[in-house]
């Protein structure tokens, strides 16, 4: 064996392994099968007739084999696409009815303040006291806000319970920003709760009137994971305020669904849920270009713009506008365009600033008139890697001005005049922070909703529009290579093979797809991450999330037994500190501490090095050790080692120290001592001896088998009620039948 490095007792060298899987049987079906379709894959006649036993290969073979090679290709190519492919659905949920307490905080922007969509309204009815907070839309402060809050929640009893935002008519994200913001710097631990109206679709027949309010989506999906305690969730509401009804979403805000995305329709309640797409349906054939013409790629120099540009080549696209914030200067940029010529297209690269209008403009003028614009793909886009707690208010409009506005221009200026009313191509690259949200990425998943958003209202006037959502991109995609793609597969994210990215987005344009999720994700290394900070409705549906969330815990010795065990023979004293040295040594293995690190026990878990992947990794070590599941949102309830061996000190099964009942005797005690110093009359008595037998009866019957020395029977629902009545009648003749019921003694003549 290799040695251990120099005065450590830890081996780092990597165990040897047997090489290869085990072979079956020399001629099994499984390694015939195997080398059957090798020779399809490689159309080797020669191995497709030795395998199949023939002594000689038949012409027709040479006409057949590539067939069935191609074949072969696109269905595990297919296949493989399926299970990237996802979609949001829109599920109806069980409402129960509700009702509000407390003081309700109603954020409103100016220039909206009489409009509130009957929030308000909705709110008092429900039992709250409301307070109106009117926010400046163009420019909301943080401090001013945070001053503000305090003194709202200063000046009523009990502080504020609930926060709503009522999104205003030009978006609302720098509001949303500056209260999520504002909040915790005003310590005030009550859910806000956005109130968007028409930003989601939930079927066909539904509409998006306010696709600018989708920002609200993207951006809240990753305030609730940043901040999961403070966050409440999103409410759409239909822009017509009469077709909604009130209590519904006085339900979801009082936490009775328990959903935290959801759409009010009428008088249903539909919580957003991510499901699979399957395989994609080709409803005609695959698209190329009707005419020659112009297709115009935005960020088209990038890596993801360059690997659609040569798909777009591929389908016979005369010319290619591709355009960037660097231009002809971008990497790369000489062998993307030594490639698109060699197939044939007619390529100009150009420099612009999409976010504004004016350059836009003078973008699609410069088309050739002999090549009219036939298609747009927006794949442009700033990425963004800032918590929101450290977003400035100028992040906004840098984050989001090239996927927002240049969307919005793009999509303006190809459908004001009829000279673009007959495109064929309108994508839209988007992101998954959009679909489940992205920590690090508020204004990112902002900008990225708005587009799927503004896709859906141009299928709705019958325009083209396609907006694929996708997942970390290998290579010198937006997912780099190194560290941030090991970070990646540690979370569950697989970055996308761009030849199967781009596969999967000739399959939404040719299928006819106006919005597909395209991810690579290990489920059940993803789920325990996204939910450590709070459980997420929009998995729930998922089969492979929801398994990921149940922990399995080993039976016997080696799990629970064993420390449920070591505990039963310690007192009541030393078991928190067992508990405490079982927590450090978990700590060190998933932290990577040296054995002789000391840990201190009053130190927050988030100091110690914890994020949302350590969290799950400790809670599932802890669990096994414990046996039985623990939640993985752990070390944010209890965050203190301190406070986790206490928790678990109280809460496992067999580590509850028996209770002291001196405090029990000594109330006896003083029961008895006031009884003897005033005895009560005959009805007093009659009254205590009824009220004591039963509180006798409960405690006997719920002792260990075969100690209830006086009845075996609990007293029900009916006894308790009796009894009830027996200490608070004023009636005597009444009392007295009562007791003599009770005592068995039958109703007085």
């Amino acid at each position: 064996g290799l040695p251990t490095y120099a005065f450590q007792r830890e081996r780092y060298w990597p165990e040897p392994s047997a090489v290869g899987a085990q072979a079956g049987p020399a001629g099994s079906f499984d390694e015939v099968e195997t080398r059957f379709w090798e020779a399809v894959e490689h159309e080797d006649l020669t191995a497709l007739a030795d395998t199949i036993g023939l002594a000689d290969v038949p012409d027709e073979f040479g006409t057949v084999l590539p067939v069935l090679s191609s074949w072969r290709t696109r269905s595990r190519e297919d296949s493989a696409l399926a299970g990237l492919r996802y979609r949001v659905d829109w599920r109806p949920t069980v409402v129960p009815d509700a009702a509000l307490d407390g003081t309700w905080l109603l954020v409103i922007e100016t220039g909206d303040a009489d409009d509130d969509a009957g929030v308000g309204d909705a709110l008092r009815a429900a039992g709250a006291e409301v307070v109106r907070l009117a926010v400046d839309a163009a420019r909301p402060d943080r401090h001013d806000l945070a001053a503000r809050l305090r003194a709202s929640a200063d000046a009523v009893t009990g502080g504020i319970t609930g926060v709503v935002h009522v999104a205003g008519p030009h978006a609302g994200l720098p509001v949303q920003l500056a209260l999520v913001q504002a909040l915790g710097d005003a310590e005030i631990g009550a859910p806000l709760w956005c109130l968007t109206r028409g930003a989601v679709a939930v079927n066909a027949g539904d509409r998006i009137t306010h696709p600018e309010h989708a920002q609200l989506w993207g951006f809240g999906q990753v305030a609730a994971l940043e901040h999961p305690k403070r966050w409440g969730g999103l409410i759409d509401l239909p822009t017509d305020q009469d077709a909604w009804n009130p209590a519904r979403l006085v339900a979801v805000l009082a936490g009775v669904t328990g959903e935290d995305q959801v759409a009010v329709r009428g008088g249903r309640v539909l919580g957003r849920r991510l499901a699979r797409a399957g395989h994609a349906e080709q409803v005609a054939p695959a698209w190329t270009p009707s005419r020659p013409g112009t297709v115009l790629v935005t960020g088209g120099t990038g890596a993801l713009g360059a690997a659609v540009a040569r798909w777009l080549a591929d389908r016979g696209v005369a010319h290619l506008l591709l355009t960037g914030r660097r231009g002809s200067q971008a990497p790369g940029t000489a062998e993307l365009l030594a490639d698109l010529e060699a197939k044939g297209t007619r390529v100009t690269v150009t420099q612009c600033d999409v976010s504004d209008r004016e350059a836009v403009a003078e973008l699609l003028a410069s088309v050739p008139a002999d090549l009219p614009l036939t298609g747009v793909v927006h794949a442009a886009g700033a990425p963004q890697s800032e918590l929101v707690e450290h977003t400035g208010p100028e992040a906004v409009a840098d984050v989001t001005g090239g996927k927002v506005r240049g969307a919005a221009h793009l999509h303006a200026l190809t459908t004001d005049t009829d000279t673009y009313a007959d495109l064929e191509l309108f994508v839209v690259f988007s992101s998954i922070a959009a679909t489940w949200g992205s920590g690090g990425q508020a204004l990112y998943a902002a900008g990225n909703a708005y587009l799927d958003a503004l896709v859906r209202t141009r299928r709705d006037r019958g325009l083209a529009g396609t907006s694929v959502a996708w997942g970390p991109w290998a290579g010198s995609g937006m997912a780099a290579t190194g560290e941030a793609e090991e970070f990646l597969l540690r979370r569950g994210l697989t970055p996308l093979d761009p030849r199967l990215a781009t596969a999967a987005l000739a399959q939404a344009v040719d299928g006819g797809e106006s919005a597909l999720t395209v991810a690579d994700v290990d489920w059940a290394r993803f789920t325990p991450v996204f939910t450590s900070g709070r459980p997420s409705p929009l998995l729930g549906e998922l089969p492979e999330a929801v398994r990921a969330l149940t922990v399995e815990v080993p039976d016997g010795d080696e799990g629970g037994t064993g420390l449920r065990d070591r505990l039963a023979t310690l007192s009541a004293g030393e078991r928190p500190a067992e508990l405490g040295r079982l927590i450090r040594r978990t700590l060190t293995l998933v932290l990577r501490y040296a054995p002789d690190e000391q840990i201190d026990d009053s130190r927050a878990f988030s100091d110690l090095g914890f994020d949302s992947l350590t969290a799950v990794e400790f809670r599932d070590l802890l669990a096994r050790e414990c046996g039985q599941p623990l939640p993985a949102t752990l070390v944010f309830d209890h965050p203190t080692p301190a406070a986790l061996a206490d928790h678990l000190h109280r809460t496992l099964p067999g580590t509850t120290p028996v209770t002291d009942v001196g405090p029990l005797i000594g109330a006896l005690d003083a029961l008895e001592a006031v009884v003897a110093g005033n005895p009560p009359d005959e009805l007093s008595k009659a009254r205590l001896t009824v009220r004591l037998q039963a509180f006798l009866d409960t405690w006997t019957a719920a002792g260990p088998a075969g100690r209830n020395t006086r009845t075996a029977r609990m007293p029900d629902t009916a006894d308790e009620a009796v009894a009830d009545r027996i200490a608070t009648t004023d009636d005597d003749d009444e009392l007295i039948n009562l007791i003599r019921e009770q005592l068995g003694d039958g109703p007085a003549d």
